[in-house]
């Protein structure tokens, strides 16, 4: 009988675990950005990799991090260690946020509105990204000011931990 494959999983786990104390945490990871970062000096040019790295449990956790090294690799894994120590809570209404919410970041400033249910993420790659590890499933967003993704997700991160608790909602 032939093996079975599941389809809806990916072919490259994105899944990393963080050991903090005695308990094993899992989070997922997403690569935001890889940059090449070069500096002249008297001898040439020496170059570099920064990675930007999102990480969340799709729960209502999420972090960011960045790392520089002379390798991908390693760069990307001080992205993840600097992201799980700068991790956040954030407010989780069923699929969405609570309420609408903004947040500034140096030049580049995010709005984040809740969606219906079904509504999917409405947003540009860095903030569906970071929404998605979050564990939103439905939300309508626009990003203002700069493009820089960095500037961004932080921007981003800061509106989601601006959700507050909804109060429960009464029968009209």
């Amino acid at each position: 009988m032939p093996e079975q494959t599941n389809t809806n999983s990916r072919p490259h786990s994105r899944r990393h675990t963080f050991a903090i104390g005695s308990a094993q945490l899992q989070y997922d990871h997403e690569l935001l950005e890889l940059s090449r970062v070069v500096r002249v000096v008297k001898g040439g040019r020496r170059f570099r990799f920064r990675a930007s790295v999102v990480i969340g449990d799709r729960a209502g956790r999420i972090g960011f991090g960045i790392g520089k090294s002379k390798d991908v690799q390693q760069a990307i894994q001080k992205a993840q260690n600097a992201a799980q120590k700068s991790l956040v809570t954030i407010q989780l209404d069923e699929r969405t946020i609570p309420h609408t919410v903004s947040a500034k970041y140096k030049s580049a400033v995010v709005m984040l509105k809740p969606a219906r249910p079904g509504t999917g993420i409405i947003a540009g790659a860095t903030i569906r990204t970071v929404a998605d590890l979050a564990g939103i499933r439905d939300l309508v967003a626009k990003s203002f000011g700069s493009a820089n993704r960095v500037n961004a997700a932080r921007a981003t991160m800061k509106a989601l931990s601006h959700t507050y608790a909804s109060p429960t909602r009464s029968a009209r």
